[in-house]
């Protein structure tokens, strides 16, 4: 009789077996990737200009003349996980591309209102949106993208699951605009801590990949408890997710994740400096100092406080929060055995570059 490990004591894969893996999940990606780029190229050009001309712009497709010119773009994570959970609860895989892209749609509307909010100019290597045309018009194109998701499921999901996808999408947006909300105030909370922190990211990024699994399910035709599972292993891939991304932002290398600027130099609490503040450590008290001081930070202050940082342990447990997560995430699988495009994606997710 095999024994299924509790959550946290997943058995470790050996260094070959995790660079099949991701190679594995990479494949997953791009899989994804080409599948639902007609959909959503068919969405874009379905927008007026200017419009049309700035979302091709900032999905990677041409430059802001409308030249074509393809860049590095985003990972299709949230569309390869809808697509994915439809394979894992299915014998049948359905069609599941639409819901995949309108997933991606209301992915990318969330990041250009981001790079608005946070006054982020650079996205893979060049300019942002709003950058290049101004905040209002980003604005714009944020909620075109948004609308258009919503078209999207009506036009290719079966009329039977239909209203309970757009339910569930509509939902999510709102859980992250309310997520998104709590971001910007975690900023100015001096006393913020762990569970603060978890809240917010679950409503940011927890509930969009909550419901793309979710949309999967639903499309394959899952009942209620497979649905709810499978939003539930969505849900703890994004918060170690987000919990990675926090690595990146501090410790990543610029080159590779396309953001020039450390979120350290925007004074932004991310877990690794929740957690290094809340230490009660020498360190924490140098960190608390520097982070509470009007003086801009520079490149040069953002390596010392990285340092402080992961002298306070933040850079460590906040590893350990994403690997719990991605545990927790695993368990949450009605089925294992039907699964590994998923847990090979989950696996790719806590230990990743950008």
């Amino acid at each position: 009789m095999t024994i299924e490990p509790e959550i946290g004591q997943l058995p470790p894969a050996s260094a070959p077996d995790r660079a099949v893996a991701a190679d594995h999940a990479r494949a997953i990606l791009a899989s994804a990737r080409v599948r639902c780029e007609p959909v959503l190229h068919a969405s874009v050009d379905s927008l007026p200009d200017p419009l049309r001309r700035m979302a091709g712009y900032h999905f990677g497709w041409w430059d802001p003349n409308g030249t074509p010119w393809r860049t590095q773009s985003g990972k299709a994570l949230r569309p390869a996980l809808a697509m994915s959970t439809a394979a894992a609860v299915s014998a049948v895989i359905p069609d599941v591309v639409g819901a995949a892209a309108a997933v991606e749609l209301v992915h990318n509307f969330s990041l250009i209102h981001d790079d608005v909010i946070d006054g982020d100019r650079t996205r893979h290597g060049r300019a942002t949106v709003w950058a290049v045309w101004g905040k209002a018009d980003a604005v714009l194109l944020g909620d075109a993208l948004h609308a258009l998701a919503g078209r999207v499921l009506v036009q290719y999901v079966r009329a039977a699951a239909v209203g309970a996808a757009i339910d569930r999408l509509e939902s999510a947006v709102i859980e992250m605009c309310h997520g998104q909300y709590d971001d910007c105030r975690l900023d100015e909370y001096s006393a913020a801590g762990v569970g603060d922190y978890e809240r917010m990211a679950m409503g940011k990024t927890g509930a969009l990949m909550g419901c793309a699994c979710a949309l999967g399910a639903l499309c394959a035709g899952a009942g209620e408890a497979t649905v709810a599972a499978m939003d539930r292993f969505g849900r703890e891939l994004g918060l170690a997710f987000q919990y990675t991304d926090d690595l990146i932002g501090i410790w990543g290398d610029p080159q590779v994740t396309g953001k020039p600027i450390s979120d350290l130099v925007r004074h932004k609490k991310s877990l690794p400096v929740v957690v290094a503040l809340r230490s009660g450590t020498a360190a924490a008290r140098e960190l608390t100092q520097l982070y509470e001081s009007d003086v801009p930070m520079t490149a040069g202050t953002a390596v010392v406080t990285a340092t402080l940082i992961e002298a306070a342990g933040g850079r460590r447990i906040t590893q350990d929060h994403a690997d719990q997560r991605v545990d927790a995430a695993i368990a949450a699988l009605p089925d294992r055995s039907a699964a590994t495009d998923l847990i090979a994606l989950a696996r790719l997710v806590a230990h990743r570059d950008r």
